[in-house]
């Protein structure tokens, strides 16, 4: 899980590398490095933690004149984030960027071994380099030896592998894990997403799983599939927040609109991109995803069944692909990931559809390998999302969840003109109630300071909230590094509430138009055994040690938006008052493209 930049042409090298693992730090930051070939001479700069230290080590190297470099930032899989095991790995005359896992590598590093190699790092992919070499011994046809390296490499990849001995050609392979080349005025641009090339270049190739290539200055022109590539930097700016996270977080209503706009009125939900009968003979629907995307489609499974009356299981991909599971021809698999890289969700979604199964994207990159696998694609429009613990993803994504909730209600003439009206104005209250209050901002700021020591956090809620807080806690969790586990609310008393003391939060979800009395009840058994509560609620729990109060609502799902923000801005500051990089958490990234 990693991000790699790459460039032929004549301007300067060093500066185009560094500026490309700038837009892809998300993807990782445990290292980082830049390898830079011109006039004969292959510079390589490798250094541990963000950019920054990067720059800082080749503050003084200048690359001037044509030449090629590769470069990746880093999220440790094998090996610990060292200096030795960064990127690019080297062997005598060759380095090499990888993104992935080689399953194969052991066997592989012991046949090089066997052959007088002598291995630097403990990475998978000092392999590729290394084995790159072997075969340029048989062999003077650099692309030749390139193609039987990748050949023997079992697993996932993007590849980009530069040599001395071609002093022009960058190659290049793609297996499961995403990369696109790029062409501007001034030379061949390569990229785990578009973001590190906009700027750059006006024209793009997203790579296919299974090409293996050898690029020059002059080559791009031969690829196929070539299109026009867009050119908007304006989400990757902070716009003065403190962190991307809070920006992502005060742009939700406007993002939310956007997942709207064009789909849904008073008279229903149009989905300009399923296709017509889509869901004719469906009596099941499977929602696979993980982490953040998982919470999305737990939430979807409750407006789904409610609205739709539609039979929903939701599995996690991690776990889906190894269980065997029994599928169907009447269901219709569902995937969720906000990047459409998501390497368990996507091996999911090949299980799916090499069973027969019609499928369904909901994601928020278009071009993405999810996005081009499925037979369907909702985009939830939620833009750049740069900070690692998701919020607009999830708000945007359960948007689209009950739009499509409410579009297979029509498609079983369930609901009649009054009833989409009233969705509809659900849905644009929904959209209001993400604006951020300022008040409420400013309460949890202060509140926050309280919530920093003890031995964890409950989050707890019923039905639809369930899941919010489950979420809750996942943003706790990441940000702030403390522990958090999210709750059923009753099933408090079924275990969980033997650590309930002084030192134990709860963080209870108490909306007043769905099982509120209920969860009250859970409260107060809590606060029975001295847990400290605190509430989010438009209306005041005696029981609670602090109120955080959402303004008053219509209907629960207003009510879910609403405490979706309360939850997000209670994390964030948690974080804030403990110091962390709230952007870039610790042993976490982006766009998670390794089992």
């Amino acid at each position: 899980m990693c991000g790699i930049v790459g460039y032929i042409g004549s301007n300067e090298k060093k500066e185009i590398l560094i500026n490309g693992l700038k837009e892809l730090e998300y993807r990782g930051y445990d290292s980082a490095g830049i390898a830079v070939l011109s006039a004969g001479e292959l510079k390589t700069f490798r250094a541990v933690g963000k950019i920054c230290n990067l720059e800082n080590k080749c503050a003084d190297f200048i690359s001037k004149g044509f030449g090629i470099g590769i470069g990746h930032t880093r999220w440790a899989t094998h090996g610990k984030p060292t200096e030795i095991n960064a990127h690019p790995q080297i062997a005598h005359f060759s380095n090499v960027v990888h993104n992935g896992i080689i399953e194969n590598y052991q066997e592989i590093k012991k046949d090089l071994e066997q052959k007088g190699h002598c291995f630097l790092s403990q990475t998978d992919t000092e392999v590729i380099v290394r084995l790159f070499e072997e075969f340029l011994k048989d062999t003077e046809d650099g692309f030749e030896a390139f193609r039987q390296t990748i050949a023997t490499l079992r697993g996932a990849y993007a590849i980009l592998l530069i040599s001395v001995k071609y002093p022009d050609k960058i190659f290049y392979a793609k297996n499961g894990s995403p990369l696109i080349i790029a062409k501007g005025n001034d030379g061949v641009y390569f990229g785990s997403s578009d973001a590190c090339v906009i700027g750059y270049a006006d024209k793009v190739v997203y790579l296919k799983d299974g090409d293996v290539g050898c690029m020059d200055i002059h080559s791009f022109e031969s690829l196929e599939n070539i299109r026009p590539l867009e050119q908007n930097k304006a989400f990757a700016q902070k716009d003065g927040f403190r962190y991307f996270m809070e920006k992502e977080i005060y742009e939700q209503h406007k993002v939310l609109l956007e997942t709207m706009m064009g789909r849904v009125n008073e008279d229903g939900v149009a989905l300009e991109s399923v296709p017509d009968g889509f869901f004719e003979g469906v009596d099941e629907l499977i929602i696979c995803a993980c982490g953040t995307s998982y919470h999305a489609g737990m939430s979807g499974k409750y407006v789904l069944e409610r609205i739709a009356k539609i039979r929903t299981n939701v599995v996690m991909a991690s776990e889906f692909r190894y269980a065997n599971s029994v599928m169907r021809k009447s269901e219709i698999f569902i995937v969720i990931s906000q990047s459409g890289e998501t390497a368990d969700t996507l091996e999911a979604l090949k299980l799916a559809k090499a069973n027969g199964l019609k499928t369904l994207a909901i994601c928020n990159v278009d071009n993405s390998s999810i996005v081009r696998e499925s037979d369907a694609v909702i985009l939830t429009r939620a833009g750049i999302e740069k900070g690692v613990a998701s919020t607009k993803a999830f708000a945007t994504q359960m948007m689209v969840l009950w739009m499509l909730g409410v579009y297979i209600a029509t498609q079983k003439n369930l609901l009649n003109k009054n009833d989409l009206e009233n969705q509809f104005t659900s849905m644009v209250r929904s959209v209001k109630a993400t604006e951020v209050s300022p008040k409420l901002h400013e309460r949890l700021k202060r509140l926050s300071k309280r919530y920093l020591h003890g031995h964890g956090f409950f989050f707890i809620g019923r039905d639809v909230f369930y899941p919010l807080a489950l979420e809750g806690a996942l943003k706790l969790k990441e940000v702030s590094y403390l522990h958090a586990e999210g709750y059923p609310s009753g099933e408090m008393k079924h275990g969980p509430i033997a650590l309930a003391d002084s030192l134990l939060f709860t963080i209870a979800l108490v909306p007043r138009h769905l099982l509120g009395d209920k969860i009250k009840s859970n409260v107060e058994e809590l606060s029975a055994r001295d847990s400290t509560i605190c509430v989010i609620s438009s209306e005041e729990v005696e029981t609670a040690d602090d109120m955080v109060y959402i303004d008053p609502a219509q209907d629960y799902m207003e009510e879910f938006f609403s405490m979706m923000v309360a939850l997000q801005l209670l994390a964030l500051e948690v974080a804030i008052k403990l110091g962390n990089d709230v952007d870039m958490p610790r042993n976490l990234a982006k766009s998670v493209t390794v089992e």
